[in-house]
């Protein structure tokens, strides 16, 4: 009973189990290795305590002061000329200070909302961050799947052209075919075998970024049958609106224009009236020639009203202003720009989509076309070498090709999902 529990445990939670060939144990891999991103992730910590440090302008400071001072005076003499003892003082005073800020003209309420406003912006950055990294982390994947896929294809060439240089080779001896048609084959030959040196040559390029972007080594052999599932939107109407609201660029484009709001606030806060008050305590030991200790309290009220600085502070608040128009400015910049990016993603997709179709019937018919002009080829003298060459140089860019759209169609989702805001570990499974 116990086995057959722990079977169904197995069978019904294997779904959550990535393996080393998968995209998802890739992607899970990435999140965790990628140096960018932990970049940014420790950039959005920093970040966090100056909302910290903003409200600490609101609670008071305390420092405790403590002074050791010995003096030894030689030589003296009074007015007359004459000769005084030497003296010695050791003076001691201990101090204990509390400032209190009452008033700053709303300087520090302004700059704890902007301290959270750059904070939900970093959230917003990191976000963006981890979408691209999930992206490039995907187009690695495919991308040497795609490569692999181009390597066996070229491989699969070069070993048909030698055969077929053995074939024509002894059929050249029995008079089949001619001296031409043999040079065909062997040029052709030589032609696979320089595109299979540049496919290895970019299969390793390819292996490279992979480990890059990813920061595990690259398989041997990789899943090539995995298919992932994502939701995507099912009108260029509806990826519009959700682009308008999930997609992290253009949210922390309009935070950083309310960021530049709140600067000028700061700055105007700035020529208001502020309002501390401040409390002493001191003991002091020897405190002069006739007083031995004394102990003081003191309680100081403090009001500071800004005049002018030399037009300083007006020209700071001028300049937050040009800052806060030249925010707007990118804000409205990156709205056209999101919605053009969606847009052509959305294109892209629709496009892609079209393409892997054509590229599929694009193989079948040539893997039809080939295997009857080799028939032919190989039967009768109804074909010539250069038919039966073409013929295969077709299939091979046809299944290139193929590969390649497959590879293509998956990015354009993936492309398009960023773009949306919506590219996350959760919103990707395996179909």
């Amino acid at each position: 009973m116990k086995l057959f529990l722990l079977l169904l445990y197995f069978i019904f939670n294997f779904n959550i189990v990535y393996s080393d060939t998968d995209l998802l144990f890739y992607l899970d891999s990435a999140f965790k290795n990628n140096l960018k991103l932990n970049a940014e992730r420790e950039n959005l910590k920093a970040t966090r305590q100056d909302i910290n440090i903003s409200k600490s302008e609101f609670l008071p400071s305390i420092s405790i002061t403590g002074t050791v001072d010995d003096t030894n005076s030689t030589n003296r003499t009074n007015q007359s000329g004459t000769n005084l003892a030497d003296t010695s003082t050791n003076t001691k005073s201990k101090k204990i200070s509390v400032d209190q800020k009452i008033f700053q003209g709303f300087e520090g309420y302004n700059s704890l909302k902007k301290s959270q406003l750059k904070a939900n912006k970093a959230d917003y950055k990191l976000k963006e961050t981890e979408q691209d990294t999930i992206y490039l982390a995907t187009s690695a994947y495919y991308d040497f799947i795609y490569k692999i896929k181009s390597t066996e294809f070229n491989l699969e060439n070069v070993s048909l052209f030698e055969r077929q240089v053995e074939t024509d080779s002894a059929r050249l001896q029995k008079g089949e075919i001619t001296l031409t048609d043999l040079a065909q084959s062997e040029s052709s030959l030589a032609g696979a075998r320089a595109n299979f040196i540049s496919a290895k040559t970019e299969l390793l390029t390819s292996k490279t970024d992979f480990e890059r972007i990813i920061g595990v080594k690259a398989p041997e052999k990789i899943n090539e049958n995995f298919v992932v599932k994502v939701n995507l939107p099912k009108s260029l109407k509806q990826a519009l609106e959700i682009s308008q609201k999930n997609n992290p660029k253009l949210l922390a484009a309009k935070l950083e224009y309310e960021i530049s709001k709140k600067n000028v606030d700061i700055e105007k806060a700035r020529l208001s009236p502020s309002a501390s008050i401040n409390f002493s305590k001191s003991k002091n030991d020897d405190f002069s020639s006739s007083v031995n200790k004394t102990d003081q309290e003191s309680v100081k009220a403090t009001i500071t009203w800004p005049i002018i600085r030399g037009g300083k502070n007006y020209s700071s608040i001028k300049k937050s202003k040009f800052k806060r128009q030249q925010s707007n400015f990118i804000l409205i910049d990156v709205i056209n720009e999101t919605k053009t990016e969606t847009t052509n993603a959305w294109s892209i997709y629709q496009s892609a989509t079209s393409v892997l179709k054509a590229t599929k019937a694009q193989v079948t018919a040539a893997e039809i076309a080939n295997e009857g002009i080799s028939l032919e080829y190989d039967s009768s003298n109804t074909r010539t070498t250069f038919e039966l060459i073409q013929s295969r140089t077709l299939l091979l860019s046809a299944k290139i090709a193929n590969a390649k759209s497959q590879k293509d169609f998956i990015l354009s989702k993936f492309k398009l999902l960023a773009i949306l805001g919506n590219l996350k570990l959760d919103n990707i499974s395996k179909s």
